[in-house]
């Protein structure tokens, strides 16, 4: 117990005969309180009289023992005299038994747990009328676990935490201990398990708490007591409307954000989630998309991760406020008509010493083998997806941001390099799984646990999975082998349309399939059309840097660009940035030029995405069959020589069209005849050279659609269609409501 590697702190300190022999005679107890200089035990007697008796000093490095005063049943209160010379009472935290119900053990051990955050880290507790907070930590391979925090000077020998039998949970109740105590775990290792060697001092590993709800800003790593939150919801009309906003046929568009760098302070300094509520989330709804997804806010102590390197899977980031701050962001959000959707990344951890890494002295939490356990893209470690303890950690992680911050969403990030063994790793640096193939099958197997889960559990919840590969079945169900997404990430068509745009328009026309080339698989899965963060980095350039021409041809490229990507079927998800005509590559460091938007042609691509968003949601040719091949036709899908693509989307009555021809060269084509579906008069839904979208203005069209026959179509219209231009017809007629 000195030394701090006491096993079984519960039979060497509290009550030493706790039963008494029911006539009145003295109940032992030990106490360890290092620095203490006397030690008073006090307790009311039957009769209602307190008493107080004073414990003898039986080891100069502050252990004392002694009585309580007879008929105090158990209960009893200390009362300290620091050699501080302050005197204070406190309760004994070895008097009070275990809490944790050994079906929640048996459930974590089996990896059937999804809310482990009840079961384990800090918890507000009132036991026998005492109110404290119980600590509980995984960590098998401990010699001892010992709690050190601002409650006991960082003292960790003080509060030994008990092993609950061969689970290889610690527990400890801890009277007095409330909100905001900060706190870590103090693990001693078995030196001799790891380096086989017999010292006597097992080494040292201070942690933080992997259960933790909330974690102080780094550079500083403890964890931090945090009781039931008090905060008052308002969305429960939203929270039950979750289905119905997450169907396939249900316009869904997408703002990704990094709230560090979205907006500053005038000094410079970051934005709280607060002051994010009324900047951040009026914004994104102005501009008409229907959720907001946040780049991780799971606690992680370098900026340059920009959160994709967690530390704290429960624990919404300190640099933007405390955890009920971010509840009344996804309030607001919720309020405003929007949604939120969490990154969330379940692929890998860093290594930083006071995380997940090594947690009790070796793996714990990553793979053992380092052939699996070691991630050389990213200098990280792996999950142990075979582990059941992991499966309940991770399962209870995703569970948590939804039940207890009403978040709408989790995009799983890098599902790629957990579905395969040889990701990212040449030959010789992984084994082939029991049946001879790639397949990381304990990472499967997750997968499908994790979407099965919630689906189940949590209703209406969006389950996104970045998935860079041709793996089958992303978004088809799990009882048909597939993984049970909702949407999978189609990184096909951003390559393949970005290396287009990235052409000199007189080069387009020999890189034209690369624009056609996603219609060949567009309804094999529920895709999402992506242009996130990971585009405008690491010398990727800006959306409109990758632009060729002026600035001004740049901006038109990016509307053009924009209006293919709203009318191409999928969900739609732009980055921040991109809707202002970002020149600068995206750095965490800065906030977003918003000096551009005095520019009108910055302000016009602005205006554009906010048409565009208005017009995917408005009109249901534009979303209601995104997953369905009969929701999009080509008109023209061979004018290669022009770098036109032409084509319809159509509503499932079949009544509602809207027809597209996008001139994605540098020249004007005059009487460009766009095949219809039948004559009449067709108005102009959006055009991309409007001057109100920083364009010239200078679109012409045709009265109205006459029968004249073209490309298989028994009406068409004539366009002068100028350079880099979108434009969105539909049939004249009374719009809906």
């Amino acid at each position: 117990m000195l030394a701090g590697v006491c096993p079984d702190p519960a039979g060497v300190l509290g009550p030493l005969d706790p039963g008494g022999d029911g006539r009145g005679a003295l109940d032992r107890i030990r106490v360890f309180l290092p620095p203490a200089l006397r030690v008073e035990a006090g307790a009311l007697r039957r009769d209602g009289r307190e008493e107080w008796m004073e414990l003898t000093r039986v080891h100069p490095e502050g252990v004392f023992e002694g009585s309580t005063p007879a008929g105090a049943d158990g209960a009893y209160r200390l009362r300290v005299h620091w050699d501080s010379g302050d005197v204070g009472e406190l309760e004994d935290p070895y008097r009070f038994q275990p809490t944790i119900r050994p079906d929640d053990l048996a459930a974590f051990a089996d990896g059937e747990e999804t809310r482990l955050d009840r079961v384990l880290g800090a918890t507000r507790r009132t036991i026998d009328g005492v109110t404290g907070t119980r600590f509980s930590v995984w960590a098998p391979r401990a010699m001892a676990v010992n709690l050190m925090g601002s409650f006991n000077g960082w003292e960790g020998r003080r509060n030994p935490m008990r092993p609950l039998g061969d689970t290889g949970i610690w527990e400890l109740f801890l009277p007095d201990v409330g909100d905001g105590a900060l706190y870590k775990y103090e693990i001693r290792t078995s030196r001799e398990e790891l380096t086989g060697s017999d010292d006597e001092v097992p080494p040292i590993v201070e942690k933080t708490d992997p259960l933790g709800r909330e974690m102080e800003l780094r550079p500083r790593t403890a964890s931090v007591v945090t009781g039931p939150t008090e905060f008052e919801w308002t969305d429960e009309e939203w929270v039950g409307g979750r289905p119905a906003r997450g169907a396939p046929d249900r316009p869904l568009s997408i703002y990704e954000a990094h709230l560090g760098s979205w907006q500053r302070s005038e000094t410079g300094e970051w934005l709280g989630y607060r002051e994010l509520a009324t900047t951040l989330l009026p914004y994104v709804r102005e501009l008409g998309f229907t959720h907001v997804e946040l780049l991780p806010v799971t606690e992680h102590p370098l900026d340059r991760s920009w959160g994709y390197q967690t530390v704290g899977y429960f624990a919404p980031t300190s640099r933007y406020g405390a955890p009920d701050d971010f509840r009344a962001f996804v309030d607001e959000a919720h309020r405003l008509g929007l949604g939120v959707i969490l990154d969330w990344v379940p692929a890998h951890f860093p290594y930083d010493a006071h995380g997940l890494w090594k947690f009790d002295g070796a793996a714990l939490y990553e793979h053992p083998d380092p052939q699996r356990g070691h991630h050389p893209d990213w200098g990280t470690a792996i999950f142990d997806y075979g582990r059941p303890e992991v499966v309940s950690f991770l399962l209870s992680s995703a569970r948590f941001w939804i039940d207890e911050y009403h978040v709408d969403g989790l995009r799983v990030d890098a599902v790629a390099s957990m579905l395969y063994l040889d990701y990212s790793r040449d030959e010789g640096e992984w084994e082939p799984n029991p049946a001879g193939g790639r397949e990381n099958l304990e990472a499967l197997a997750f997968l499908r646990r994790l979407t099965g889960t919630l689906h189940d559990q949590c209703p209406g919840v969006l389950l996104i999975a970045e998935e860079s590969t041709a793996w089958p079945g992303v978004t088809s169900r799990v009882s048909e082998g597939g993984l049970g997404f909702d949407l999978k990430w189609n990184m096909g068509w951003m390559n393949d349309s970005l290396a287009a745009m990235s052409s000199e328009p007189e080069r387009r026309s020999e890189v034209h399939e690369k624009l056609t080339f996603s219609l060949h698989y567009a309804h094999t899965e529920r895709y999402l059309l992506p242009v996130s963060h990971d585009e405008v980095v690491h010398l990727k350039r800006s959306l409109a840097s990758k632009m060729p021409g002026t600035e001004t041809e740049k901006l038109a490229d990016v509307r053009v660009f924009l209006a293919y990507m709203w009318t191409h079927p999928g969900a739609k998800l732009l980055f921040m940035g991109s809707e202002l005509g970002e020149w600068r590559e995206w750095s965490e460091e800065r906030a977003l030029d918003w000096d551009l938007l005095e520019s009108p042609a910055h302000r016009g691509l602005s205006e554009w995405v906010r048409a565009l968003n208005g017009a995917y949601a408005a009109w249901p040719a534009l979303h209601t069959l995104d997953t369905s091949p009969e929701g999009f036709e080509w008109v023209d899908v061979h004018d290669s020589t022009r770098s036109v693509l032409a084509y319809l989307r159509w509503a499932p009555d079949r009544l509602d069209v809207v027809a597209v021809a996008a001139n994605f060269s540098n020249e004007t084509w005059s009487e460009y005849r766009l095949g219809l579906p039948a004559e009449g008069v067709y108005e102009i839904l959006l055009d991309s050279d409007e001057e109100r979208f920083g364009g010239e203005g200078r679109t012409v069209i045709a009265e109205a659609a006459t029968a004249t026959p073209h490309l298989d179509r028994p009406a068409s219209i004539e366009l002068d269609l100028p350079p880099r231009t979108a434009v969105l017809l539909r049939p004249s007629r009374p719009q809906r409501g």
